[in-house]
Protein backbone atom coordinates (compact mmCIF):
# COMPACT_ATOMS: atom_id res chain seq x y z
CA UNK A 1 0.00 0.00 0.00
CA UNK A 2 2.90 2.36 0.73
CA UNK A 3 4.44 1.78 -2.68
CA UNK A 4 1.15 2.44 -4.44
CA UNK A 5 0.52 5.54 -2.31
CA UNK A 6 4.00 6.85 -3.06
CA UNK A 7 3.47 6.29 -6.76
CA UNK A 8 0.21 8.24 -6.87
CA UNK A 9 1.40 10.91 -4.44
CA UNK A 10 -0.86 10.29 -1.44
CA UNK A 11 -0.55 8.75 1.99
CA UNK A 12 -1.31 5.04 2.39
CA UNK A 13 -4.35 5.86 4.51
CA UNK A 14 -5.78 7.96 1.67
CA UNK A 15 -5.98 4.80 -0.49
CA UNK A 16 -8.20 2.78 1.82
CA UNK A 17 -11.48 4.60 1.03
CA UNK A 18 -10.86 3.88 -2.67
CA UNK A 19 -9.37 0.40 -2.49
CA UNK A 20 -10.62 -1.01 0.79
CA UNK A 21 -7.70 -3.22 1.77
CA UNK A 22 -4.42 -4.69 0.62
CA UNK A 23 -6.32 -7.86 -0.35
CA UNK A 24 -8.69 -5.81 -2.50
CA UNK A 25 -5.69 -4.14 -4.17
CA UNK A 26 -4.11 -7.54 -4.92
CA UNK A 27 -7.42 -8.94 -6.19
CA UNK A 28 -7.69 -5.89 -8.45
CA UNK A 29 -4.19 -6.59 -9.76
CA UNK A 30 -5.15 -10.20 -10.52
CA UNK A 31 -8.31 -8.99 -12.25
CA UNK A 32 -6.34 -6.49 -14.33
CA UNK A 33 -3.75 -9.09 -15.35
CA UNK A 34 -6.33 -11.66 -16.32
CA UNK A 35 -8.45 -9.10 -18.16
CA UNK A 36 -5.49 -8.87 -20.57
CA UNK A 37 -5.63 -12.61 -20.99
CA UNK A 38 -9.25 -12.64 -22.13
CA UNK A 39 -9.90 -12.20 -25.85
CA UNK A 40 -12.20 -9.36 -26.92
CA UNK A 41 -15.80 -10.24 -27.83
CA UNK A 42 -15.19 -11.23 -31.51
CA UNK A 43 -11.97 -12.99 -30.51
CA UNK A 44 -13.76 -14.79 -27.70
CA UNK A 45 -16.30 -16.30 -30.09
CA UNK A 46 -13.51 -17.38 -32.43
CA UNK A 47 -11.65 -18.86 -29.46
CA UNK A 48 -14.72 -20.79 -28.28
CA UNK A 49 -15.33 -22.23 -31.74
CA UNK A 50 -11.77 -23.56 -32.08
CA UNK A 51 -11.03 -27.23 -31.40
CA UNK A 52 -10.33 -27.85 -27.71
CA UNK A 53 -6.65 -28.83 -28.21
CA UNK A 54 -6.01 -25.50 -29.96
CA UNK A 55 -7.73 -23.66 -27.12
CA UNK A 56 -5.67 -25.49 -24.50
CA UNK A 57 -2.47 -24.61 -26.34
CA UNK A 58 -3.64 -20.97 -26.70
CA UNK A 59 -4.21 -20.82 -22.94
CA UNK A 60 -0.70 -22.14 -22.38
CA UNK A 61 0.85 -19.62 -24.74
CA UNK A 62 -1.30 -16.83 -23.35
CA UNK A 63 -0.08 -17.60 -19.83
CA UNK A 64 3.53 -17.52 -20.93
CA UNK A 65 3.01 -14.27 -22.86
CA UNK A 66 1.32 -12.66 -19.86
CA UNK A 67 4.28 -13.58 -17.65
CA UNK A 68 6.74 -12.12 -20.13
CA UNK A 69 4.77 -8.86 -20.38
CA UNK A 70 4.43 -8.51 -16.58
CA UNK A 71 7.32 -10.33 -14.91
CA UNK A 72 7.30 -8.14 -11.81
CA UNK A 73 3.69 -8.95 -10.87
CA UNK A 74 3.02 -12.33 -12.48
CA UNK A 75 3.82 -14.13 -9.22
CA UNK A 76 0.67 -12.67 -7.61
CA UNK A 77 -1.40 -15.14 -9.67
CA UNK A 78 0.03 -17.93 -7.49
CA UNK A 79 -0.98 -16.24 -4.27
CA UNK A 80 -4.57 -15.17 -4.96
CA UNK A 81 -7.66 -17.29 -5.52
CA UNK A 82 -9.65 -16.72 -8.71
CA UNK A 83 -12.43 -14.62 -7.16
CA UNK A 84 -12.60 -11.55 -9.36
CA UNK A 85 -14.87 -11.41 -12.39
CA UNK A 86 -12.11 -11.70 -14.99
CA UNK A 87 -10.31 -14.41 -13.01
CA UNK A 88 -13.52 -16.46 -12.91
CA UNK A 89 -14.00 -15.91 -16.67
CA UNK A 90 -10.48 -17.21 -17.40
CA UNK A 91 -10.97 -20.28 -15.23
CA UNK A 92 -14.34 -20.84 -16.91
CA UNK A 93 -12.62 -20.87 -20.32
CA UNK A 94 -10.34 -23.61 -19.05
CA UNK A 95 -13.23 -25.56 -17.55
CA UNK A 96 -15.03 -25.35 -20.89
CA UNK A 97 -11.98 -26.61 -22.78
CA UNK A 98 -11.80 -29.61 -20.47
CA UNK A 99 -15.54 -30.28 -20.73
CA UNK A 100 -15.35 -30.01 -24.53
CA UNK A 101 -12.49 -32.52 -24.47
CA UNK A 102 -14.89 -34.97 -22.81
CA UNK A 103 -13.39 -34.86 -19.33
CA UNK A 104 -15.85 -36.06 -16.68
CA UNK A 105 -17.25 -33.22 -14.57
CA UNK A 106 -15.68 -34.62 -11.39
CA UNK A 107 -12.21 -34.50 -12.98
CA UNK A 108 -12.43 -30.95 -14.40
CA UNK A 109 -11.37 -29.02 -11.24
CA UNK A 110 -8.35 -31.28 -10.71
CA UNK A 111 -7.21 -31.00 -14.33
CA UNK A 112 -7.74 -27.23 -14.33
CA UNK A 113 -5.39 -26.97 -11.34
CA UNK A 114 -2.86 -29.22 -13.05
CA UNK A 115 -2.96 -27.26 -16.33
CA UNK A 116 -2.80 -23.82 -14.73
CA UNK A 117 -0.10 -24.82 -12.26
CA UNK A 118 2.03 -26.24 -15.08
CA UNK A 119 1.56 -23.20 -17.34
CA UNK A 120 2.09 -20.62 -14.59
CA UNK A 121 4.97 -22.56 -13.03
CA UNK A 122 6.78 -22.88 -16.35
CA UNK A 123 6.25 -19.21 -17.10
CA UNK A 124 7.40 -18.15 -13.63
CA UNK A 125 10.49 -20.36 -13.86
CA UNK A 126 11.29 -18.86 -17.24
CA UNK A 127 10.91 -15.19 -16.26
CA UNK A 128 13.01 -15.72 -13.14
CA UNK A 129 15.89 -17.29 -15.07
CA UNK A 130 15.62 -20.98 -14.30
CA UNK A 131 15.31 -21.87 -17.98
CA UNK A 132 17.73 -19.29 -19.35
CA UNK A 133 19.48 -21.03 -22.26
CA UNK A 134 22.41 -18.61 -21.90
CA UNK A 135 23.09 -19.91 -18.40
CA UNK A 136 23.33 -23.67 -18.85
CA UNK A 137 24.97 -25.23 -15.81
CA UNK A 138 27.35 -27.84 -17.19
CA UNK A 139 28.27 -31.04 -15.40
CA UNK A 140 31.58 -29.55 -14.32
CA UNK A 141 29.70 -26.68 -12.62
CA UNK A 142 27.25 -28.87 -10.73
CA UNK A 143 27.83 -30.01 -7.18
CA UNK A 144 31.13 -31.75 -6.63
CA UNK A 145 29.92 -35.31 -6.34
CA UNK A 146 32.03 -38.40 -6.70
CA UNK A 147 31.81 -39.98 -10.18
CA UNK A 148 29.32 -42.81 -10.22
CA UNK A 149 27.31 -41.52 -7.25
CA UNK A 150 24.74 -39.83 -9.49
CA UNK A 151 24.24 -42.44 -12.21
CA UNK A 152 21.34 -40.72 -13.95
CA UNK A 153 23.35 -37.49 -14.25
CA UNK A 154 26.31 -39.47 -15.54
CA UNK A 155 24.17 -41.15 -18.17
CA UNK A 156 22.39 -37.93 -19.24
CA UNK A 157 25.47 -35.71 -18.96
CA UNK A 158 25.93 -34.84 -22.63
CA UNK A 159 22.22 -33.97 -22.90
CA UNK A 160 22.26 -31.91 -19.71
CA UNK A 161 25.11 -29.78 -21.09
CA UNK A 162 23.04 -28.67 -24.10
CA UNK A 163 21.19 -25.36 -24.09
CA UNK A 164 17.49 -26.15 -24.23
CA UNK A 165 15.20 -24.78 -26.92
CA UNK A 166 12.61 -23.52 -24.46
CA UNK A 167 10.05 -22.54 -27.10
CA UNK A 168 10.06 -26.01 -28.67
CA UNK A 169 10.12 -27.68 -25.28
CA UNK A 170 7.08 -25.69 -24.13
CA UNK A 171 5.20 -26.60 -27.31
CA UNK A 172 5.97 -30.29 -26.69
CA UNK A 173 4.89 -29.93 -23.06
CA UNK A 174 1.57 -28.46 -24.19
CA UNK A 175 1.18 -31.37 -26.62
CA UNK A 176 1.76 -33.71 -23.66
CA UNK A 177 -0.92 -31.86 -21.68
CA UNK A 178 -3.34 -32.23 -24.59
CA UNK A 179 -2.58 -35.97 -24.76
CA UNK A 180 -3.03 -36.30 -20.98
CA UNK A 181 -6.40 -34.50 -21.10
CA UNK A 182 -7.49 -36.73 -24.00
CA UNK A 183 -6.40 -39.85 -22.10
CA UNK A 184 -8.25 -38.70 -18.97
CA UNK A 185 -11.37 -38.03 -21.03
CA UNK A 186 -11.13 -41.49 -22.59
CA UNK A 187 -10.77 -43.29 -19.26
Amino acid sequence: MRAVADRVGVTPMALYPHIGSKDALLDGLVDRLLAEFLPDAPGLEEFRSSPWPDRLRAIGHGTRDLAQRHPAVFRVLFSRPAVTADAVRVVDLIYQVLLDAGVADAEVPRLERLVTTFCMGFALSEIHGRFDARQVVTRSERGRIAPGSVPAHDRLGPLLDLAPDIDSEYDRDLDDLVAMVAATAAS
